[in-house]
C-alpha cells in the first residue's frame, strides 16, 4: 500500500510547481494520514493506511520547529518564497489550526516578512468559523474543487462525510470570492469498475458555472505529477490542460494558471 510522503512536521524547502520555493508544514501525523477526503490521486496514499501512532503535532511543537527552521534559513541566507500547509492530510482538521496560523504569521513577519503563507485545503471544513477566519488571514487560500458534479466528487474525491455536496461547497467557496484560489485536479481513468473523467464538456461546463458563482482570484488547473494509490488514472497532457484553461478563461474572465 502506498504510504504517506512526509515524515516530519516541517519539511523542505522544496520547489513547488505552483508556488515556488516552499517550506512545508504538515499538521497530520508523521507516520499516518488524517483526511476528510480519500482521493484516488492522493500522493500520500489512501486513508486505509491509518492515522499511525504519532498523533497530530501539538501547536507549541509546530511553532518551535517552524521557528527553528526559519531562524536557521535566515542565518544561512537561504531563499524562501512561501510557507505552505499541506502534508499527509487535511491541515484544517487540526483542532488548533487557527492558532497555528496565527503563530505562523507572527514568525513569518519576524524572519521573512516578504514571504507568503499558503494553505492547500480540500474545502471540507468551511462550515467552521475558526477555520474560515484563519483562511481569510493568509496570502494564498487555495481551496479544492475537482468537480461540480456530485457523482464525480463521490468517485474521485471520496468525501468521508456522505452529506458533502457540490452545491453546498460551492456556496461556501463563493463566500470567499476574491479571497480564495480554486485548485482543480484534471484527470481521467477508472477505479473499481467506475469510470472517472472530469475533462468532458458536461464537467467543464459545470466547473465554469461554479467558477462564475465563486469569483475566485485565480483558478489553478493541474494533473497527476507523482505516483497515485489508484493505478488506472491518466495524466492529462499540458496542451489539453491549456485548452481547458482557455475555455474557462474565455467563459469567466478569471485568470487560469496551468501547471
Amino acid at each position: 500500500m502506498q504510504t504517506v510522503l512526509f515524515h516530519e512536521t516541517i519539511f523542505g524547502p522544496i520547489h513547488s510547481r505552483r508556488l515556488g520555493t516552499s517550506l512545508g508544514v504538515n499538521l497530520s501525523p508523521a507516520d499516518g494520514k488524517v483526511c476528510s477526503f480519500d482521493c484516488l490521486y492522493c500522493e500520500a496514499g489512501f486513508n486505509a493506511q491509518g492515522p499511525g501512532k504519532a498523533g497530530l503535532p501539538p501547536r507549541h511543537e509546530v511553532k518551535r520547529l517552524l521557528e527553528d527552521k526559519l531562524r536557521s534559513m535566515k542565518q544561512a541566507g537561504e531563499p524562501l518564497d512561501v510557507i505552505t500547509f499541506s502534508g499527509n492530510g487535511e491541515p484544517t482538521m487540526h483542532p488548533d489550526f487557527e492558532g497555528i496560523i496565527n503563530d505562523t504569521l507572527e514568525l513569518r513577519d519576524t524572519y521573512f516578512p516578504a514571504v507568503e503563507v499558503s494553505v492547500l485545503s480540500n474545502s471540507t471544513r468551511l462550515d467552521r468559523p475558526d477555520v474560515c477566519a484563519a483562511l481569510r488571514r493568509i496570502d494564498n487560500n487555495i481551496l479544492k474543487l475537482d468537480s461540480a458534479v456530485d457523482a464525480t466528487i463521490k468517485i474521485l474525491d471520496r468525501p468521508v462525510n456522505p452529506a458533502f455536496t457540490a452545491e453546498r461547497v460551492i456556496g461556501q467557496l463563493a463566500d470567499f470570492g476574491q479571497q480564495c484560489i480554486i485548485q482543480t485536479m484534471i484527470l481521467k481513468g477508472e477505479y473499481e469498475g467506475n469510470k472517472v473523467d472530469n475533462t468532458t464538456d458536461e464537467e467543464i461546463d459545470a466547473l465554469i458555472a461554479a467558477y462564475r458563482r465563486i469569483k475566485p482570484r485565480k483558478v489553478m488547473l493541474y494533473s497527476i505529477d507523482r505516483r497515485t494509490p489508484a493505478t488506472n488514472l491518466v495524466k492529462i497532457d499540458l496542451e489539453h490542460l491549456r485548452s481547458i484553461a482557455s475555455r474557462i478563461n474565455e467563459a469567466t474572465g478569471i485568470h487560469v494558471q496551468v501547471n
